[in-house]
């Protein structure tokens, strides 16, 4: 059954329906163009080449994230059997890490670090959020341009995750290009080979950066989520010196990659729509809910993956026990069936039950800062930068499937207060 784009190329089999398009450039560019004909065409639908089924429905992709196992990590000698031996790291570290467990081992950790993300002390650091977004906005004012990546998106996730991990807030620069590096191992489906060695050293040097700032606690004990993974008790147990690690580096990829592309995408959209733009900009108090409008519109996080626990019905399809099942939470997130009219960017949509976050018990734990750090960051760019406008001619998405965001988004501004405030 052939299915066509609205765009410039026709999908005719399933090498052109594949998840692995998701690098091409015309795809990075507008990656919807493939859900929809994926949704169109079969809304769980084998794929070949991944070796998985693809769900981009809403009530599909919620069964997979409530029903199906997270507990997908490839042990090391499997890897080795594969000829990957070089993600064996990856796995080691992986096996200890909550985003990749179920049951009583999954809650036992997300417990622990779910403490640091409650919205009661997100909302005491709404303070210091606002203080950083202005100091970053004043570093650049005078000239009336920026690159919202680089001089915003980035530092103002990095420099959060820092304080409330306890590390010292100069190496945000160090750990954001760590967690570049490893966010390539977990939002593609492919890796390129002549980055694998870097890639690992990244990860090796993050791990040990990670262990020394823990021998700096255990002499010198202060507060921070590292502090907090260390001493926590469950059960008369505490995590081990690997979990805390493991989970830190886990917590930093999430605060840092999320937020970075909520905040540059979602800019990117508002420039897009002018006058959702300039509704927010009159109307700062609905910042909230334009932040999940802009969330479900332009989703950080594009898919997930999950295995069937045993023969499980989804949609019309028979999914076999073991199967790989990908949610595409950024289809589902504009699943005419849920959403009404979903590719218009609505910033008071009523009813906005998105998955950007996941669902049920894998839900974010960091959804809240994300969620703070998104609404002071649109609102203190609004604020204080008049007539903003995109100078890119063309845009740059970083080669990622899963985790989607610019290489760089340079605007112009007029400095002074906005207009209208």
């Amino acid at each position: 059954m052939a299915s066509s784009f609205p765009g410039a190329f026709k999908v005719a089999d399933d090498e052109s329906l594949s998840l692995l398009r998701m690098i091409e450039p015309q795809v990075l560019a507008d990656p919807h163009l493939l859900y929809r004909a994926l949704r169109d065409h079969e809304p769980v639908h084998w794929d070949p080449y991944m070796h998985a089924w693809v769900v981009t429905t809403y009530p599909e992709a919620v069964t997979v994230l409530t029903q199906y196992s997270a507990d997908r990590t490839p042990l090391p000698a499997y890897l080795d059997r594969l000829g990957l031996s070089f993600m064996k790291p990856f796995s080691e570290v992986m096996l200890k890490q909550m985003m990749f467990m179920d049951g009583s081992k999954h809650s036992r950790l997300r417990g622990i670090c779910s403490a640091a993300f409650t919205p009661r002390r997100v909302e005491a650091l709404r303070a210091e959020i606002a203080s950083i977004a202005d100091e970053l906005i004043d570093k650049f004012m005078a000239s009336g341009r920026m690159d919202m990546i680089v001089d915003f998106a980035n530092p103002l996730p990095a420099i959060v995750t820092a304080k409330l991990l306890g590390v010292p807030v100069e190496d945000h620069r160090q750990l954001h290009a760590w967690v570049l590096d490893l966010a390539e191992v977990l939002g593609n489906f492919q890796h390129h080979p002549a980055r694998v060695g870097e890639i690992v050293r990244s990860l090796e040097d993050l791990r040990s950066y990670v262990a020394a700032r823990m021998e700096e606690q255990r002499r010198h004990p202060g507060g921070g989520l590292i502090h907090s993974l260390m001493t926590a008790e469950i059960d008369s147990q505490r995590l081990s010196d690997d979990e805390v690690i493991a989970n830190t580096i886990i917590t930093l990829i999430g605060g840092h990659e999320t937020t970075t592309n909520l905040i540059a995408s979602g800019f990117l959209t508002l420039l897009r729509h002018p006058d959702n733009m300039n509704h927010l900009r009159r109307h700062p108090e609905i910042v909230a809910s334009a932040v999940e409008e802009l969330l479900r519109f332009e989703s950080p996080v594009q898919h997930t993956a999950r295995i069937a626990p045993a023969d499980m019905k989804l949609g019309d399809k028979t999914i076999r026990k073991g199967s790989r099942v990908v949610a595409v939470l950024a289809a589902a997130n504009r699943d005419p069936n849920r959403f009404s009219d979903p590719d218009r960017l609505d910033l008071l949509r009523a009813d906005n039950r998105h998955l950007a976050f996941g669902w049920a018990a894998h839900f974010c734990f960091g959804a809240p800062l994300a969620r703070i750090e998104g609404q002071i960051a649109f609102n203190t760019l609004l604020r204080r930068l008049s007539n903003p406008a995109l100078l890119e001619t063309r845009l740059e998405w970083r080669e990622n499937a899963g985790l989607r965001g610019l290489t760089r988004l340079n605007i112009s501004f007029e400095p002074g207060p906005a207009q209208g405030i």
